[in-house]
């Protein structure tokens, strides 16, 4: 499967890309829509486990923590994190592609841009009031 989120109307959709487009639409059918997304990635590898809809996610981490810890993985049960919210669509993208993407990311975390803004907050230059 060769999947991609799109932004559009202020929603995430999820596509994926091998399937064929509609031949009456021309459009391909969207696996999901959320307005925020959230991803599962360990830690350490930067491999992602699971994404999509943030409830879902968190729920699935909390059970997977609560069966590894269970079994005694306790350092893995804590390198499973999850990060949601509204993404860029093309750092989002790069964490489907790229196996040790989501890692990089995260150590830059706080230094990226919403994710349904067009452009950053202080990219405007200033104007003075007349």
């Amino acid at each position: 499967m060769d999947l991609q989120y799109q932004l559009k109307a202020g929603s995430y959709f999820l596509y994926d890309l091998s399937e064929a487009p509609s031949p009456f639409t021309g459009e391909r059918r969207y696996k999901l829509q959320t307005d925020t997304v959230a991803v599962a990635f360990n830690r350490q590898t930067g491999e992602i486990h699971e994404h999509g809809v943030p409830t879902r996610i968190q729920s699935w981490a909390a059970h997977t923590r609560r069966r590894l810890r269970a079994a005694g993985e306790w350092d893995k049960a804590n390198d499973l994190v999850v990060v949601s919210g509204p993404w860029p669509v093309d750092e989002l993208n790069k964490c489907l592609w790229s196996r040790i993407y989501c890692r990089r990311i995260f150590q830059r975390l706080g230094s990226l841009p919403h994710g349904k803004f067009a452009r950053g907050f202080h990219d405007e230059t200033m104007r003075k009031a007349a």
